[in-house]
């Protein structure tokens, strides 16, 4: 199937849902009738609350009421997160991290040391050990963010209660940092474990506690907004995106706000107010007056029902369709209200109303990056996330490289998920999984820039280090008869920056690089399928929300009849793992398989 065929298919199945929606009058957020519960229904609220399911798992929530089979995705009781495996590559002196090299060397020769590294009294290169510190941390945080994000990854796979995970990844994207700029996998991941522990509890403890989250704090330059010079970073994308919505504030109101915020900064891991930063004047916000703090600005802002109706709405499109009519956002917000604000009881009523499962909202949503790769996961019964393919290349191939958003927008998602380039990566993801690259090479392990290896050869050739550090391509090494000599400098960046990786890549724990541990000949044999026409109405209910085209049907069977030379599959038992891998590569790079 050609590229163009491709994405008309895609378009058109999207399409097909988006008018059907228009043309409805208001949704019907009555509760389902448990008489008409069916398989359909449970995989179609497994696709959206959780990660799918496989056969068995399906089965099994169409065997419940509605009520029993939504409250399985919820966790039970008081949630208790599971703490991280740190590789313990946090040093005390690091943290307040410069903001800088330059920063960092200014630092040192002002004090005599940084970063918990004494300068050099005497001899060539005095501040190299500050420099090496700056690199390591820089590559040593992000290598553990990676980590970071593999732990979660093994959460969405394999969690009891996967709307926790589901939910966590929303707010990641509602409430975008980037480890980028924050520049400390710490950070990120207590705000990643706030989001599992409170994203389905009450909407504006939630918000309360992400202002006055380290990474959030550090992300929007929080440092640098004091009452001599407000900075309106957080004032504005907290209206903007974090609640309201555009139109609904002045840009006096994001100055007004900026002031109440200033003197809000993170010390360590901890979130402080620096009295003497902040503007305890008066000010004027949405239409009220008073000498407001933060918290004030918070509380206004959650009375406002745009608030309520901005949050809702975006719910909605995630969980439900992206293509929501406007005049539906009130009613969504009254129906937020009506569960007071906690948004796992108003996702509740969302899983459980007629509207939920009306079929233009089947099958209508692209899937994110992350949800294809962990949903793909699931339903191909994996235990774990494999090593190979890497989870953080993969899913940045795709387009969402977590705890690394774009934006403090997040993720655009919906059809910004599909370009010509993305559905190629979207088939190549689905053969890696099924055939494994023998030349693959863990990205942990290797520098993300070749020049820093060039470096290191060079100076395991001889060559002093200020030959060695000159970039690749610049005339004028050394000759062999001066190797030895070298120039008197404070310090060698590049050398900095492959020492940084040496130490990251010596204390880092790596990611385990198992490949993928799958049969698809016995999980047939399981189900007793013995015909190619069978395996493909298997896969097709394994892994499809939206239905297949009887003559995509007719060819891959014919394509795996093709494959094992009979149509006997217990025949093929000794050769036919191949074949089975090469069609379902073939049936998941179908558009349908990209809707859920």
């Amino acid at each position: 199937m050609n590229q163009l065929n491709w994405l008309s298919r895609l378009s058109i199945a999207v399409c097909m849902g988006v008018t059907a929606l228009n043309a409805a009058a208001e949704l019907d957020l009555r509760n389902i009738e448990s008489e008409v519960w069916s398989e359909l229904h449970a995989r179609h609220l497994a696709s959206r609350a959780g990660f799918g399911a496989n056969s068995e798992e399906m089965e099994r929530l169409a065997r419940m009421s509605p009520k029993k089979a939504v409250a399985s995705f919820y966790p039970t009781g008081r949630t208790k997160l599971e703490p991280f495996p740190h590789s313990g590559i946090f040093d005390e002196g690091l943290d307040p991290f410069p903001p800088s090299r330059p920063a960092t060397t200014a630092l040192a020769k002002q004090q005599g040391h940084a970063l918990g590294v004494q300068v050099k009294p005497a001899g060539n290169r005095p501040l190299q050990g500050v420099v090496n510190k700056f690199f390591y941390w820089l590559r040593a945080s992000r290598l553990e963010t990676d980590r970071v994000t593999y732990w979660w990854a093994e959460k969405m796979l394999n969690s009891q209660a996967p709307l926790q995970e589901k939910m966590a990844l929303f707010w990641h994207g509602h409430f975008a940092t980037n480890e980028d700029k924050v520049r400390d996998y710490r950070k990120m991941l207590v705000q990643l474990q706030l989001f599992r522990g409170e994203g389905l509890g009450d909407f504006d403890e939630l918000l309360h506690r992400v202002a006055k989250d380290p990474a959030m704090l550090v992300f929007l330059d929080a440092g640098v907004n004091t009452k001599d010079s407000p900075n309106e970073n957080f004032a504005r994308e907290i209206m903007e995106l974090f609640t309201m919505g555009v139109g609904h504030y002045t840009e006096r109101d994001v100055q007004e706000a900026a002031r109440a915020f200033t003197g809000w900064n993170v010390d360590q891991m901890q979130f402080k107010v620096v009295s003497a930063d902040h503007d305890g004047d008066e000010k004027a916000f949405l239409g009220e007056r008073g000498r407001f703090a933060g918290e004030d600005v918070i509380d206004i802002i959650m009375q406002r029902p745009a608030t309520h109706q901005h949050i809702a709405a975006k719910l909605y499109r995630y969980f439900v369709n992206e293509d929501l009519d406007d005049a539906d956002v009130p009613q969504l917000g009254r129906f937020f209200a009506e569960h007071d604000f906690n948004i796992g009881d108003y996702l509740q009523g969302l899983f459980l109303s007629r509207d939920f499962y009306q079929p233009v909202n089947v099958g209508s949503r692209i899937k994110g990056p992350v949800e294809l790769v962990i949903s793909t996961y699931r339903q191909m019964e994996l235990a774990d996330v494999p090593g190979v393919p890497d989870f953080n290349v993969v899913s940045g191939s795709l387009g969402q490289r977590l705890l690394h958003p774009p934006t403090v927008a997040g993720w655009s998602r919906g059809r910004s998920w599909i370009t010509p380039s993305l559905l190629f990566e979207r088939g190549n993801f689905v053969l890696d999984v099924l055939f494994p690259d023998i030349g693959f090479v863990p990205p942990d392990r290797y520098p993300f820039t070749g020049e820093v290896v060039n470096v290191q050869d060079r100076l395991r050739q001889g060559m002093s280090i200020s030959a060695a550090t000159k970039p690749t391509g610049v005339a004028g090494a050394m000759s062999a008869s001066n190797m030895l000599a070298d120039r008197d400098e404070d310090f060698n960046t590049r050398l900095g920056s492959m020492r940084g990786w040496q130490m990251a890549i010596e204390r880092v724990v790596p990611i385990p690089r198992d490949t993928v541990q799958l049969s698809l000949y016995s999980q047939i044999t399981r189900h007793e399928l013995a015909t190619p026409e069978e395996v493909v109405d298997f896969w097709q209910e394994q892994y499809f929300s939206v239905r297949l085209q009887k003559s995509d049907k007719a060819a891959l069977a014919n394509r795996l009849r093709e494959e094992l030379g009979t149509s006997d599959i217990q025949s093929a038992s000794s050769y036919a793992e191949e074949g089975l891998r090469k069609v379902l590569h073939l049936m998941l790079s179908l558009p349908e398989y990209q809707l859920g």
